[in-house]
């Protein structure tokens, strides 16, 4: 009977000793594990017989070393007081986890409670791996699903032991999968935070999360709600979220938030400023970007080569070749020896010079890199592959193909994109397709750049059908699984006002699952309002609303300019004002405003328009002056029509052949001959290309009249001069000795100033970088 009374202590540490006692396959141990949390533990060992056994057969039937074990089981009973069940299976579990006895705990998983799965979580925080590998087991069971605090502890664990990776993964699970908001996740974050167990690294990590899965806004909110939670991230959170605003082309966003940041106190480092030189670089502002890198370096920050290399390709995309070509050469002394070019470098530079045409130059680089000892890598060779055949040249394209092999270096799919590409835009078809063999043949797959390169080149070579039918097979074949050769398909067809076909390709990517994109819509939406068919327009509209794809600006010009060519100019008029009250206009809105007001000779609408656009600053190109130019000259208007040219180039734009051709023809019809003449020679000296066919049909045959009058004058000036050559000839011998003085006492004086300009610029005075970078910029 005393035996009885303490059973219920005694039961608990033989369910707990039996855990690693008893073999993995007992019956005894999984019924003791699947019930134990639905009955009392006295109950249990009656339902089992277990106590039955034990009252009869005291230790009978345990061998020497359970005997053994029992015995000390029943002395620590006595000792400690009752424990509690959910800590005899936390030390169960935390056992059999450290030595990977996966089958036991499988069986034990499902039976689990949170605070278990937190406890062993915590216990295994110096051990990420196991604690990952336990919380995915738990995560997989069916009958437990595990919770977003346990998560938040495994992320934590992660973060802390430096495994950013896991912790990411876990994260953007949780967001994506589970339907768990950010706000959801950092609040579980700061609730199971804890110093021995968490890093401030985490939340650097949840702003990560969200710039990866694309959440903008999410990753603005998490680092705002930090701050009021008294959390702050690091400067690599907020770098983070400004190369991600810069990535989706968000630039004004992204200056705000530096400047938000400044406020706050943090301190840039080198990749904050590397950031900034960036956006500026993608805003043109070369100048803003150098004086930026020149605060980098008094600051005491060294510039690392991705500094140089953003300032070497923004100089490059600016055209400004040489200043590229003195940083590369300054790189060193101006990082203190630090820093030399890499590949990227030398391949910011012979892109530059492949965009103005210098292939040559391009050539040179690459031959000086390789005596720095820099090797030409893929990309260098498909720049200058690309080039080549840009040009024309597809012989020295394919020579320089050779020279990659020769290297060690293999094609890739890019290079063949390229060729393939430049052999349809020159009709070359066959060659096109024989590439396209070869490429196969060595096992580079297509990519979707491919398939659309060669649906684009079979439709521009009139091969419609063929293009058709390739985009099916690819589609079959599940060779392509966006719009993207779709879209180059439909605009074809546009393009030969078959939009009939066009809208059957549109339900056909329905049918096959295909989602339509912005581009597709757009395309058809476009065609449809160049028809004057904007019915059909609004419906193509409306399917792009329930498709749940927000219209972007170029779809709204197109509507508004199909407005304007129906003759709705009012209707444009409001979509076009509320276009400029949330701020998403650009010139091309207000440009086929201005043509609509002409065309349907709303004069003083057109004229207010204008001068609108010039008051308000808004954005005004050769276009917006072209339209208002042709309007004026179609009533005669020539002299006001020559003002407002002049105005054009005052403001800074410049006229083009459209200006040319439209003044000239005008001006032909109501002016004199030396009035065309003029107006042509003023346009040419204001870096307009003539219209070869406006020049050879109304300019040249009046400069040959003009010429035959000219020879008839000069012959009568010129004998007239003959005669007074020999009066000039006497009097210009005193004349040239006082010019001989003032030229040597001019000759001195310039000497000096060169001198002196060569003394301040004289690099051998002083080899600091502040010297360097004055030299250079």
């Amino acid at each position: 009977m005393e035996m009885v009374v303490g059973v219920g202590i005694v039961a608990k540490i033989v369910l707990f000793y039996s855990l690693w006692l008893l073999p993995p396959d007992s019956c005894i141990l999984m019924l003791m594990l699947q019930r134990f949390r639905s009955i009392s533990i006295v109950s249990y060992c009656k339902e089992t017989r277990l106590l039955e056994e034990v009252r009869v057969y005291p230790l009978s039937l345990l061998s020497s070393q359970r005997n053994h074990h029992f015995a000390q089981s029943l002395h620590i009973g006595k000792q400690f007081t009752n424990p509690s069940t959910e800590e005899i299976v936390f030390k169960a579990i935390c056992m059999n986890l450290r030595q990977k006895k996966w089958k036991i705990l499988d069986q034990i998983l499902p039976s689990l409670t949170d605070s278990i799965v937190n406890r062993v979580i915590r216990e295994f925080r110096t051990s990420p791996q196991l604690a990952l590998e336990f919380y995915e087991r738990v995560g997989g069971g069916k009958s437990l699903s595990s919770t977003l605090d346990s998560c938040c502890m495994v992320i934590h664990v992660m973060v802390n032991c430096r495994r950013y990776d896991e912790a990411l993964s876990l994260m953007k699970n949780k967001m994506l999968l589970k339907g768990y908001s950010h706000l959801d996740v950092l609040e579980a974050l700061v609730r199971n935070y804890d110093t021995n167990l968490s890093s401030p690294a985490v939340f650097d990590a949840l702003v990560r999360a969200c710039t990866q899965i694309g959440d903008s806004e999410g990753a603005y909110e998490v680092i705002k709600k930090l701050r009021v939670e008294g959390f702050w991230v690091s400067i690599n959170a907020w770098n983070n979220f400004l190369n991600h605003l810069l990535k989706m082309n968000d630039v004004r966003k992204f200056w705000e938030v530096h400047k938000e940041m400044v406020y706050y106190g943090y301190v840039e480092n080198v990749n904050t400023f590397n950031l900034v030189i960036y956006a500026l670089c993608k805003e043109c502002k070369l100048l803003r970007a150098i004086s930026v890198f020149y605060r980098m370096l008094k600051a005491g920050i060294i510039p690392n080569v991705v500094a140089f290399n953003m300032l070497i390709d923004g100089a490059c995309k600016m055209g400004d070749i040489d200043l590229a070509r003195k940083l590369v050469k300054k790189m060193g002394v101006m990082s203190s020896g630090i820093v030399s070019p890499t590949s990227v470098t030398y391949n910011c530079l012979i892109n530059g010079y492949c965009k103005v045409g210098g292939v040559t130059n391009a050539e040179e680089v690459c031959d000086e890199m390789t005596k720095m000892g820099v090797e030409p890598n893929v990309r260098t060779y498909a720049t200058l592959i690309d080039s080549h055949a840009r040009n024309g040249c597809i012989e020295d394209a394919f020579r320089f193909c050779e020279k990659m092999v020769e290297r060690g270096l293999m094609p890739n799919v890019v290079v063949y994109n390229s060729i393939i590409h430049w052999l349809y835009m020159e009709g070359d078809t066959d060659g096109a397709s024989l590439l396209l063999s070869d490429m196969i043949n060595k096992n580079i797959c297509p990519d979707r750049f491919t398939h659309s390169i060669l649906s684009k080149g079979l439709c521009r070579n009139g091969y419609i059908s063929e293009a058709l039918n390739y985009g099916k097979q690819t589609v079959e074949k599940n060779l392509t699984g966006d719009a993207f050769m779709h879209n180059i398909l439909i605009n074809y067809l546009c393009i030969r006002k078959n939009v009939l076909g066009a809208m059957q390709l549109l339900a056909s990517m329905f049918v096959r699952g295909m989602v339509p994109d912005l581009v597709t819509f757009g395309t058809l939406i476009d065609a449809y309002c160049k028809e004057g068919n904007m019915g059909s327009a609004v419906r193509v509209y409306d399917d792009m609303i329930k498709a749940d794809k927000k219209p972007n600006l170029v779809i709204y010009n197109s509507i508004i300019n199909g407005l304007c060519e129906e003759g709705s100019v009012d209707a444009a008029k409001v979509m076009a004002d509320e276009l400029q009250r949330i701020g998403i206009v650009d010139f091309i809105t207000f440009n086929s405003l201005l043509n609509g007001y002409c065309v349907n000779g709303k004069i003083d609408e057109a004229l207010c328009l204008f001068s609108k656009m010039r008051k308000e600053e808004i954005l005004m190109n050769q276009v917006s002056y072209n339209i208002l130019l042709n309007f004026i000259c179609k009533f005669g208007l020539i002299q006001q029509a020559k003002e407002l040219m002049q105005m054009m180039v005052g403001q800074g734009v410049l006229p083009d052949f459209i200006t040319y051709t439209t003044l000239l023809t005008s001006t032909s019809k109501h002016s004199s001959r030396e009035e065309v003449i003029e107006l042509h020679d003023y346009m040419v000296l204001n870096g307009v290309t003539p219209d070869s066919v406006t020049y050879e049909t109304i300019v040249s045959p009046l400069i040959s009249e003009e010429n035959a009058e000219f020879a008839l004058k000069l012959k009568i000036l010129f004998t007239n001069f003959l005669k007074l050559l020999r009066v000039v000839q006497e009097n210009q011998n005193v004349e040239d000795e006082d010019e001989d003085k003032e030229k040597e006492k001019g000759a001195y004086f310039e000497l000096e100033i060169e001198e002196e300009l060569e003394s301040e610029v004289d690099p051998s005075i002083n080899g600091t970088w502040e010297q360097e970078f004055k030299a250079v910029f």
